[in-house]
């Protein structure tokens, strides 16, 4: 006869993942087997009241509340005429190298990943001003929509990043170590994608047109994007040197983006509804699937399974490459069906503490989780990037899959160099003091 337990972790199994293929939404299909599962272990009265208290004690966090800001922050960007200026200042940067606007599009969605943190936000804003272009420019529409595509996930990895905010709030590390161990595999993720579209420029003939702007051409557009890339420097410069909270930045990097959006007089005050409720839209969902999440983690946590899950790892194997590539397949699957957030809220508390024992360091893990996931926001059937990425430039997912896939090749090996080159996420985070040899500070 099956244990409470037992047909607790049943529930749980069955029913996340019955709900998930009968696209149902994410949250209630890890919402309600949670509850379900609670109340086969503790009773019905006693369930509900526990999930409610979980899925509160999981939204009721101080460090949270950057989510919020950071979204509005990337909606007033959207808005703002500030990936205007940085996709000038990146072509610029890049136009003396051959197929110049497919090399914009990256070092663009860099550097406004970079100021968001969002890849859906970054992928819609560079991808409608860089389509046209491209497509006048004789490049074919798939080619530049997996180019947008490819590319705009490396704002979930450049600080600041949503993602190793919630990355943080699961594993107590610091944020603050969490965005700097972020830049070498930002960086990385960005040079994997250009050295492809370049090589696939040159193999298919693309037009390579190379321009040669002037000095005074080139500092002038240098300027103009001065005060919008101004913005990583205030946040992130702001945390480095103890002036403010993560919170606190997010906050700063409201202001600073309603005040630039003004300034640049794209933002007015009959727009600012649209923005808040956009803003609001996009945090509502965030905050859902956190609560939804915790209920889950702390159902399965009572449940023993991962427990059972890091015997079953460990029982594979005690190498740490073995453990490592295993559960590196299982993120990347994991990845392809739902959402970095909660995937990280239901697996990081699992694998966290194997990899720790096998003495992974909780940055270096976090770096290799969210660079992970980050591959599942642009390959089907759940990819939000691939689909806005498609959207924008006026086509299918298929034609853009097509011409996606040696962009997640590229990515792949990129991973395994971040996964088994620890250096490349913890050396910048060590060097300003971040970390100890066992972690975040």
């Amino acid at each position: 006869m099956l244990t409470p337990s037992a047909v607790a972790a049943l529930i749980l199994l069955v029913g996340v993942i019955a709900l998930i293929a009968a696209s149902v939404p994410i949250a209630i299909a890890i919402g309600l087997p949670s509850l379900l599962a609670a109340m086969a272990v503790l009773g019905p009265e006693n369930a509900m009241q526990a999930v409610a208290q979980r899925m509160f004690t999981g939204t009721n966090s101080f460090s949270l509340l950057a989510i919020p800001f950071f979204v509005l922050a990337g909606a007033l960007m959207n808005s703002g005429g500030i990936a205007t200026r940085l996709i000038d200042a990146a072509k610029v940067l890049v136009g003396r190298m051959p197929a110049n606007l497919a090399m914009t599009n990256v070092v663009a969605n860099g550097l406004f990943g970079s100021v968001s943190g969002a890849a859906v936000a970054s992928a819609s804003a560079i991808g409608t001003i860089m389509s046209p272009r491209m497509r006048e420019e004789g490049y074919g529409r798939a080619y530049s929509a997996a180019v947008n595509v490819a590319s705009a996930p490396a704002g979930m990895l450049l600080p600041p990043s949503n993602t190793f905010i919630v990355y943080s709030l699961v594993s107590s590390t610091s944020i603050a170590a969490l965005f700097m161990a972020g830049v070498g595999p930002g960086m990385l993720w960005l040079l994997a994608v250009l050295l492809m579209a370049l090589y696939l420029s040159r193999r298919e003939n693309y037009r390579r047109e190379v321009e040669h702007p002037s000095l005074g051409l080139i500092l002038l557009t240098l300027w103009r994007a001065v005060p919008s890339v101004a913005m990583i420097f205030i946040v992130i410069g702001g945390i480095l040197l103890g002036w403010f909270t993560p919170t606190e930045s997010a906050a700063i990097a409201v202001l600073y983006c309603l005040v630039l959006g003004f300034a640049y007089r794209n933002i007015r005050v009959r727009d600012l509804p649209a923005i808040l409720l956009s803003a609001t839209r996009t945090t509502s969902i965030v905050m859902l699937l956190v609560a939804a999440s915790s209920a889950l983690s702390w159902v399965m946590a009572f449940a023993g399974i991962p427990d059972l899950i890091a015997s079953g790892l460990l029982g594979i194997s005690e190498n740490k490459i073995v453990i490592l590539l295993i559960i590196m397949a299982i993120l990347l699957v994991i990845g392809t069906f739902m959402d970095p957030t909660p995937a990280i809220l239901i697996f990081v508390p699992i694998f966290l503490p194997i990899v720790t024992e096998l003495g992974v360091d909780p940055v270096h893990f976090g770096a290799m989780v969210v660079m992970n996931l980050s591959l599942g926001v642009i390959t089907p059937p759940v990819g939000n990037v691939l689909f806005v990425g498609a959207q924008v430039a006026g086509l299918r997912i298929e034609p853009v899959i097509a011409r996606l896939w040696p962009y997640l090749v590229a990515l792949v090996v990129a991973l395994l160099v971040v996964a088994f080159v620890p250096a490349l996420s913890i050396w910048l985070p060590t060097q300003l003091g971040l970390m100890t040899p066992l972690g975040a500070a």
